[in-house]
């Protein structure tokens, strides 16, 4: 294995979203685009904007954001690690849930559990709605 260098600022990034479709789509492109800035492993990068799209679909989905509150994003690299958090100000309990063959939906969390290597949820400082997060190391296979 290879460290990723990370010699390119900032080490975070943080982005506020509108609660709708369109915004899971940029924030794939922008996290695509500071995972290059970053120099991390196309797969590793890949992996991570999955991951962010779909946090970022739940949060869209089932977290409210009343007039004036978004859905915030921020990725933090350290140690070689990349943590990504969703925050929205939905209260529901993020759970993995089962779902059948022929439903469309309900595996978001479970792929995130899949191919993280850790991930949970927290709630927000102030007290309205949550953070789910996740963190997957940065290395690249030689």
């Amino acid at each position: 294995m290879t460290a990723v260098r990370l010699d390119a600022l900032p080490t975070y990034v943080w982005w506020r979203f509108t609660r709708h479709p369109r915004s899971v789509g940029a924030a794939r492109r922008l996290l695509r685009e500071q995972a290059r800035s970053w120099r991390a492993p196309e797969e590793a990068a890949e992996t991570a904007v999955l991951l962010l799209s779909e946090l970022m679909t739940n949060a869209c989905r089932h977290g409210r954001v009343s007039p004036g509150r978004e859905i915030h994003v921020l990725c933090i690299v350290a140690d070689g690690n990349l943590r990504i958090e969703v925050s929205d100000a939905g209260d529901g309990i993020p759970r993995r849930c089962r779902a059948s063959v022929d439903e469309e939906a309900g595996r978001g969390l479970r792929l995130v559990a899949a191919l993280a290597e850790r991930w949970g949820f927290c709630p927000r400082p102030h007290g309205i709605g949550k953070t789910v997060w996740c963190e997957l190391p940065l290395m690249a296979s030689r």
